[in-house]
């Protein structure tokens, strides 16, 4: 099983010749820029190649004019220990969504162990023992963000303080519980957004058993911080009931892959429509009854730029920045003391369209040829995407 040390360091690294640098900011999605310097896992420098100090690099990557995004951002998954899944008997599943260019995933509760404890107590250990294992453990270098604690009935203030001391700082999916209630949710939500800990509701009909129907009004009242799968994971509301929670929350519009593709689309163009596409944020749900999707976050990318008619570039932000400004990560973005958290992506060989952008547009997915995570390569050409056209390479520390 691929691990990575969190204390493992880059030295000196140095990216060039890069043909498109998307910068996840959806403000600024394309930067005018080749170079990008990188020094101990953060970026010390973004630029031309000759307005950048590249001497002394330990490596140099030369990216073939290749694009160079920011590392992924899953918004939504279900980890349990390791990378393991139960709900598909699956190893490796991380990893392998690394591939796929993710380089962080953010847990909606770690559901799916075998016999979770609903208990208070067990709930809380659960929870402080998912954080503890993932921020010691990461598979092919993904920093999962772990320990989302489902509440139950019967949780007082003192509860939301003692997981926070703890260093929890996510609730699992408000309503895969027994607090289904917008009253009931909204008290323990807000709570939790006193102690720094950051919610997530269930949105649309049951999932898992012990899940139930979450509906608008449920949304509206708990009033989280995350509107989760916004389409469904997997059955959604209807497209009116999706639009309204898109203009009365102002909340997080989380859309993700295993819900329904359909509403996916009229949730994102209801956001273009607001004028509020920095709301919009990606994930997968995975894994789930439908499996694990390796690929999920690129094919939602593809799925939204080429049905939804939005711009890839545009896209790319709700994968990358706008996910890492909503939930608080020192990455997603390209910009000076972020982390070098960074996939190489290509058109796929033999695309109808000839740009990156554009085959996306097209709903291609593109090729992975390389992902970095805090300054280190994790993975060459990608096991899983399509062949890329051109890949980067490197070169050691010779420039």
């Amino acid at each position: 099983m691929a691990t990575a040390a969190p204390s493992e360091k880059s030295g000196k690294v140095v990216i060039r010749n890069i043909g498109l640098l998307l910068s996840g900011d959806i403000d600024q999605p394309i930067l005018d820029a080749d170079t990008i310097v990188i020094n101990d896992g953060l970026i010390v420098a973004v630029g031309k190649l000759k307005d950048c100090d590249v001497a002394h690099a330990r490596t140099v990557i030369d990216a073939h004019q290749t694009c160079v995004c920011p590392g992924l951002i899953d918004s939504h998954v279900h980890p349990v220990f390791g990378d393991w899944t139960p709900r598909q008997n699956q190893t490796g599943w991380i990893d392998s969504t690394m591939h796929g260019g993710v380089t962080s995933m953010i847990s909606a509760g770690e559901v799916h162990l075998p016999g979770r404890p609903k208990d208070i107590v067990g709930l809380k250990a659960l929870a402080i023992t998912a954080q503890r294992a993932f921020d010691n453990f990461r598979p092919g270098g993904v920093k999962v963000i772990a320990g989302a604690p489902i509440i139950e009935k019967g949780m007082i203030e003192q509860d939301f303080k003692d997981l926070a001391a703890a260093g929890v700082t996510l609730l699992g999916e408000v309503g895969l519980g027994s607090v289904k209630a917008g009253y009931e949710a909204r008290e323990m939500v807000q709570w939790a957004r006193k102690y720094g800990i950051q919610s997530t509701i269930h949105t649309g009909g049951p999932s898992i058993p012990g899940s139930g129907l979450i509906d608008k009004d449920v949304v509206l009242e708990a009033d989280a911080d995350v509107i989760g799968h916004i389409n469904g994971g997997h059955t959604a509301l209807s497209e009116a009931h999706v639009c309204e929670l898109c203009e009365k929350s102002s909340r997080a519009i989380e859309i993700v892959h295993n819900g329904n593709e359909k509403v996916a689309i009229a949730a994102a163009q209801a956001a273009l429509q607001l004028k509020c596409p920095h709301r919009i944020i990606l994930g997968t749900d995975g894994p789930a009854g439908s499996g694990v999707q390796p690929l999920g976050m690129l094919r939602m990318v593809a799925l939204l730029s080429s049905l939804a008619g939005i711009p890839a570039e545009l896209v790319f932000c709700f994968a990358t920045g706008n996910t890492a400004r909503i939930r608080n990560l020192n990455c997603g973005l390209i910009e000076v003391g972020r982390a070098a958290d960074f996939v190489f992506m290509d058109t796929a060989q033999h695309s109808a369209a000839r740009q990156l952008l554009d085959s996306v547009a097209l709903g291609d997915i593109p090729g992975v040829g390389m992902v970095m995570i805090d300054g280190i390569v994790r993975c060459g050409r990608s096991r899983n995407t399509p062949p890329a056209a051109a890949i980067p390479e490197v070169l050691g520390a010779a420039i």
